[in-house]
């Protein structure tokens, strides 16, 4: 057997763990967190008083503005210069959420933008509140346009969990990093960690088509009910 394929199966292991462990966990609470709060901050963004939509702009506009590299240092070595001491996941937790949040407002408020404003008035001719129309009507609509753009956003979320290495997360790019210390071959260990990467962002990306299809067959058949 190859020397270079035998180290990749030695490794494999390893790697899937620190996936499983580390990088699959993070990747869905962040996005879950990250798209919670996006849509807390595109409703005030549409909808809130305008102190409360200046807050949430700059914060949109510095998120979105800084890399996400520099959030996460910011984070895990910065703030503890002023006494808050976070662990290194919870701190790589709180910076993919904040870097989700501010991305997925503005993919989220521009969905809900575009949603015509007859199907507001739709919805409160029939008696409903803001929040029914908002919940019954609105969002249902503004969701299945969110999910080509939203899909993306996770996709990448899922290699830009490799940045957690820089604040010692042991995710798999930093369990590929520990064991180049100790064979160095870091060409091989890299590039299989460049695989698995492309693997799993091709398992997403074919769901994300299949969900679109379902979704538009859906959309075409409610169209054709109307």
């Amino acid at each position: 057997m190859p020397h270079w394929l035998q180290l990749m199966l030695e490794s494999l292991p390893t790697l899937l763990w620190a996936a499983l462990i580390f990088t699959v966990p993070l990747t869905l609470l962040s996005f879950a967190f990250g798209l919670v709060l996006g849509l807390v901050v595109a409703l005030v963004r549409l909808f809130g008083p305008k102190p409360l939509v200046a807050v949430v702009r700059f914060y949109v506009w510095i998120f979105r503005g800084t890399p996400l590299l520099v959030q996460l240092f910011l984070i895990f070595y910065g703030l503890p210069s002023i006494g808050i001491l976070l662990d290194a996941f919870p701190a790589a937790l709180i910076g993919f959420t904040l870097n989700i949040g501010a991305y997925s407002s503005e993919i989220i408020r521009a969905v809900i933008g575009s949603v015509p404003k007859g199907q507001w008035e739709a919805a409160y001719s029939i008696g409903m509140t803001w929040a029914q129309a908002m919940r019954r009507t609105i969002l249902p609509q503004a969701g299945r346009v969110a999910v080509p753009p939203l899909s993306n956003t996770f996709i990448s979320l899922v290699k830009d969990t490799s940045l957690a290495a820089a604040i010692t997360v042991p995710e798999m790019f930093q369990a590929a990093q520990r064991i180049v210390a100790t064979t160095y071959e870091p060409l091989i260990l890299y590039v299989e960690a460049a695989a698995l990467y492309l693997i799993m962002s091709s398992v997403l990306s074919a769901l994300q088509a299949r969900l679109e299809k379902r979704l538009n067959r859906y959309g075409g058949f409610l169209e054709a009910r109307a």
